[in-house]
């Protein structure tokens, strides 16, 4: 079933919007722009500053501090949903009869969709706006919770964790594009910063979460619980959040409007030559197929005038094609995965419980989180200070200057992680290195992904839903490749399945690994900016 926009105070259509005030962009995918002048467009502002109705980011401190923290609870929720089953997998397959292979197929499904599902969510949300796919994304998982909470076969779990998946996967994709929409470029890391702490502290509060309830609840307590949350952040999304998106600022919303444009024009255009060539007859059959065709035509111009999109408008693939066919674009998505297997190492070697290594990898995630804020902080800090360097003016690449100093100490830190596991070193050395692993590694992610929205004006939600894609497909296979490698010295008939390289090895080369993606930032910040214009080229010789 398709619904169409409705002009409200929240969301003004085109037919609002002044062809006067509609900002002079160098992209194909605008249509109805007035006749180009070269002095005047340099001071109109882009797409992203095109003046709107109720201008989110002319909102005050309190709504958007409001909003920040409602999409960061979902955000965290989403987080502690991956991993809260961790500590109960043992349950599960007693208590359902399942197969260790059943289990890992949960677990595996539920990385696979949760990457990949935003690529839907973000598309419709450049059609339908933020706050419906909210709620929607929020009751697909309030339901999946319930249900999963009431499971009787591995079957029914397997399904309820994908569907899980789906829903908490929205607020992954949809979060950053709402910052995005309410805070200006100067403190859009900072802000991004302090967000992106929510989906690195939950995986790691996930499986304290998961322990400590299953004790006195069984495995099921860990699914009532999100049950709880997520009724929680849907009546937050309901009763408190308030939509953000504006169609005048998104690119996919134009280039959908502009498509069923044409399509309705040439079918119009069709019909009028159809009517044309016929000879009107007093053939009452005739008559009535004339009449038909003219009311048809009567219907076409009615929806010509209508600038309101449904679903059936948007095809989601097309604005992750626009996203990967820019090389800065693709550099930088590549270069933002960093997979780590330590549960396996501290269950394997420090003969630890599901809890105590939640416990244990709570350093990874303080040391994310940590790097999230300051980085972001950071990244706006350097913006700022080039931009004034630059006379006031400033490109995206800009920002990727402040992950230079992170990109020194992370190698150092991943190769002394692998180390201190490999030689089973004291607990608290593991700690150390895996609170500066996750520092300095998620301080580049935040400006990364900062530079992303940045550089890809009017597509921020389809670029962090890319991003999303590109992390969850590839941190699946890098895990997959990395259980095995992990032992190649390793006594096979004591662990079998490991038997290839042990983490000194293993982390030493993907320390390789890291710099290579570090290689591909500083590409960026070299070319990225004649690489995007060249693109922008390409597109408007396209039109």
């Amino acid at each position: 079933m398709t619904m169409s926009v409705p002009a409200t105070t929240s969301q003004t259509t085109l037919s609002n919007f002044p062809a006067s005030q509609f900002p002079r962009v160098s992209h194909p995918d605008v249509e109805c722009q007035p006749p180009k002048d070269s002095t005047e467009e340099q001071s109109l502002p882009d797409i992203e500053h095109a003046p709107v109705d109720d201008d989110p980011r002319k909102w005050s401190r309190a709504r958007k501090t409001m909003t920040l923290w409602i999409v960061f609870a979902a955000t965290m929720i989403s987080g502690v949903t991956s991993n809260i089953q961790n500590p109960t997998n043992a349950l599960i397959e007693k208590g359902l009869h399942a197969t260790s292979v059943q289990i890992s197929w949960s677990l595996a499904a539920f990385i696979i969709v949760q990457g990949n599902f935003p690529l839907i969510w973000s598309a419709a949300s450049e059609i339908k706006g933020r706050k419906p796919i909210y709620v929607t994304a929020s009751i697909v998982f309030l339901l999946a919770s319930a249900v999963l909470a009431n499971a009787q076969t591995i079957h029914v779990l397997i399904g309820m964790r994908v569907l899980q998946a789906a829903g908490t996967s929205a607020a992954i994709a949809i979060s950053a594009a709402t910052l995005a929409d309410i805070y200006d470029t100067h403190e859009r890391g900072t802000m991004m910063g302090v967000f992106f702490a929510a989906p690195l502290l939950g995986p790691a509060v996930g499986p304290i979460v998961g322990g400590s309830l299953s004790e006195p609840f069984g495995w099921r307590g860990s699914f009532y619980f999100l049950a709880v949350c997520g009724g929680i952040i849907l009546a937050a999304f309901l009763f408190l959040f308030k939509d953000t998106f504006r169609l005048e600022r998104s690119l996919t919303y134009q280039m959908a409007l502009r498509q069923r444009t044409h399509n309705i024009k040439q079918l119009k255009s069709s019909s009028d030559s159809t009517v044309a060539e016929r000879e009107i007859s007093k053939d009452e059959n005739h008559s009535h197929k004339i009449s038909l065709m003219i009311r048809m035509r009567q219907c076409l111009s009615l929806a010509l005038s209508d600038n309101t999109l449904s679903l059936a408008d948007i095809n989601p693939f097309l604005p992750l094609w626009k996203i990967i066919q820019r090389r800065n674009n693709v550099a930088i998505l590549l270069a933002n995965v960093y997979p780590y297997t330590s549960t396996r190492t501290l269950s394997m070697y420090y003969g630890y419980d599901a809890l105590t290594i939640g416990f244990v990898l709570l350093s990874l995630g303080a040391g994310s989180g940590a790097g999230s804020v300051i980085g972001g902080r950071w990244s706006d800090h350097v913006v700022m200070k080039m931009k004034e360097q630059n006379g006031g003016k400033w490109n995206a690449e800009m920002r990727l200057h402040s992950t230079t100093l992170a990109m020194l100490w992370l190698p150092p830190s991943v190769i002394g992680y692998g180390w201190v596991a490999d030689k089973h070193v004291h607990i608290a050395a593991v700690c150390v290195m895996l609170f500066l692993s996750g520092f300095f590694s998620i301080w580049m992610y935040t400006s990364t992904v900062a530079y992303l929205v940045d550089a890809n004006t009017g597509r921020s939600c389809s670029a962090v839903a890319t991003n999303s894609s590109f992390r969850g497909s590839l941190a699946f296979i890098s895990t997959l490749v990395a259980i095995p490698l992990q032992g190649i010295y390793s006594d096979l008939q004591t662990v079998p399945s490991q038997d290839a390289l042990g983490d000194g090895l293993l982390y030493t080369a993907f320390a390789g690994v890291l710099v290579i993606m570090e290689l591909l930032i500083l590409l960026v910040l070299r070319k990225g900016a004649s690489w995007r214009e060249d693109c922008e080229k390409r597109e408007n010789s396209a039109t």
